[in-house]
């Protein structure tokens, strides 16, 4: 059954914990971080829980659990390993409408921990959905590589700025094309060679009002290939992303459209080339990045190249996107 990702705000907010071993360590780690009100049901109590409920750090509920308690909480986390009083604190959590994650029974968990990369106030979260941990966890040592961590410095700027970028950029084209320039630009060179004053300067040249481009219209042209998504070019995918409008032709496999950018609109590209040319020029001149999008290597066979050339003519920037062509072993009645 698929989830629905959600990054839950629990300062101040209370959370039951069941279990005092070292995985409910673990865990009531993370949510004292995340700066929940823990309290902690337990028999004993590994000597971390012990250490931090000296401190002050959590509380501890003495004597037989009792299910009002998860009246009063947000979440639910069981962690112990009797598994019918885990599923009886699962059900009870269920008729209370509490949220309750047990540990290692996806079965029974009504949210999932996700495995996660941190990059304050950046985070990514990998979820399998309880079915295979291990390669969530896998997943996120590879990212954890691959991901600077002065992209948490990066999203801090933003953050800071927020206000500022809002009343300086309050058209939402402009601000999205905004954020590409910085994206792409010096600030992030400068973040990740610990050039961090440098980079606050650069940041603040890019929001003075001679520096702000006005929106512009823009096309991109897309082949998608076969269809398989794990064959789309890195410019194909970057214009899927950042574009505002798309036109969609009807053999487009839907596995490609989950790609693009889930907000912008989609719209069927009419049947006529002509029209599309009208349509793709219409979305320009009103300052939209349009993507049209066909099956194939649609941009390179006619008549469709001799559209692509025409639109490379216009007054608007307009991207072709090769679609990679499919191996032998994709074409129809191949073994």
């Amino acid at each position: 059954m698929p989830l629905y990702p959600l990054f839950a705000d629990l300062a101040g907010r209370e959370v039951l914990v069941v279990g005092g071993g070292e995985v409910a360590v673990r865990k009531i780690e993370a949510l004292l971080q995340a700066g929940a009100r823990v309290r902690v049901h337990a028999r004993a109590l590994h000597p971390t829980l012990q250490s931090w409920l000296v401190e002050g750090r959590l509380d501890r509920l003495e004597g037989e659990f009792d299910p009002a308690w998860i009246d009063a909480a947000w979440l639910l986390v069981v962690a112990t390993d009797d598994g019918a009083f885990n599923a009886a604190l699962a059900a009870q959590a269920t008729a209370r409408r509490t949220l309750a994650n047990v540990v290692d029974d996806a079965r029974l968990s009504s949210f999932q921990v996700p495995a996660v990369i941190d990059r304050a106030p950046l985070q990514l979260a990998i979820s399998s959905g309880g079915a295979a941990p291990m390669l969530a966890r896998r997943l996120r040592e590879r990212l954890e590589i691959e991901l600077d961590p002065s992209l948490g410095a990066l999203a801090g700027l933003f953050a800071r700025h927020r206000d500022n970028i809002r009343e300086r950029l309050p058209d939402l084209d402009r601000r999205r094309r905004w954020f590409d320039a910085v994206i792409d630009g010096a600030v992030p060179a400068l973040l990740r060679t610990g050039r961090v004053e440098d980079a606050e300067r650069a940041f603040a040249a890019m929001l003075d009002p001679a520096r702000i481009a006005p929106a512009g219209g823009r096309i991109s042209l897309v082949g998608t290939g076969p269809g398989d998504p794990a064959r789309l070019t890195l410019g194909a995918l970057r214009a899927m992303n950042l574009a505002d409008v798309l036109l969609v032709d009807a053999g487009v496999a839907a596995a490609v459209l989950a790609l693009a950018r889930k907000d912008a609109p989609r719209e069927p590209a009419p049947t006529d080339p002509e029209a599309c040319r009208a349509r793709l020029a219409e979305h320009a001149r009103a300052g939209h990045h349009v993507v049209w999008l066909r099956p194939g290597d649609g941009f390179r066979e006619p008549p469709f190249a001799r559209l692509a050339q025409t639109l490379q003519r216009l007054e608007w920037p307009c991207e072709i996107h090769a679609g990679v062509a499919p191996d032998h072993g994709d074409a129809p009645g191949a073994t």
